[in-house]
Order: structure tokens, then sequence, then C-alpha cells
């Protein structure tokens, strides 16, 4: 079956940097895109950033343009967001998530999820 593995998290001080991964397997992964998503306490899940299945294409929230950057290595079976200038209001649980011929927003066209990973920054 599909698993999303992610790693990465833990906790940093504000302006700090952290490299999420998710690692991916039962799937076709060359055919999949791959998002990031967040959920912090008491709040819904929201997007961060996706990636098409080639790679070619990036889309992120507002909220994280200029300090995230998400990629991919379909050798590896691994997607990665890079999050830089980490501000407080980045801390929340990040999902990583895959979608059959899909790289859009909407966190209802993701099939696949993994468990998540804590980030924390403080400030």
């Amino acid at each position: 079956q599909v698993q999303l593995v992610e790693s990465g998290g833990g906790l940093v001080q504000a302006g700090g940097s952290l490299r999420l991964s998710c690692a991916a397997s039962g799937l076709t992964f060359s055919i999949y895109g791959m998002g990031w998503f967040r959920q912090a306490p008491g709040k819904e899940r929201e997007f961060v950033a996706v990636i098409r299945w080639s790679g070619t294409t990036t889309y992120y929230a507002d909220s994280v343009k200029g300090r995230f950057t998400i990629s991919r290595d379909n050798a590896k079976n691994t997607v990665y967001l890079q999050m830089n200038s980490l501000k407080p209001e980045d801390t929340a649980v990040y999902y990583c998530a895959g979608s059959k011929l899909y790289a859009g927003s909407d966190p209802r066209r993701f099939g696949s999820w993994g468990q998540g990973t804590q980030v924390t920054v403080s400030s």
C-alpha cells in the first residue's frame, strides 16, 4: 500500500531553517503530484506547497512564498521542503501528501497522507 514517511521536523529559533523530507513507497512516484500541508493547534489544515510529478512546476501559499522551496527526487521517491527564515507562525504539524496526476492546493484531492512531523519555531 502507499506509504509516506516524513522526517526532519524539530525545534528551531525564529529566522532559522529546517529541511523536511518525505519518502514515498507503494506508488508510481513519477506520476504523483506531491504536496505539503500544515495544521496548527485549533486551526484547519492548510496548503503550503505542491510540486508537479515532473518537478517542473511548483505552487506556494502566499504565507511561505520566497521562504520555502519544494523539490523532489524521482529517483529516490522523495519530496523535500526547505524552510528558511522561519517564523513562530510557521509552527505546526507538517504533512506530506500525494495525488495521482494532480498538483493543486485542494487537500480533498490528495488520497495519500503521511503521519506528520512537528515543526516548532520559537521567538
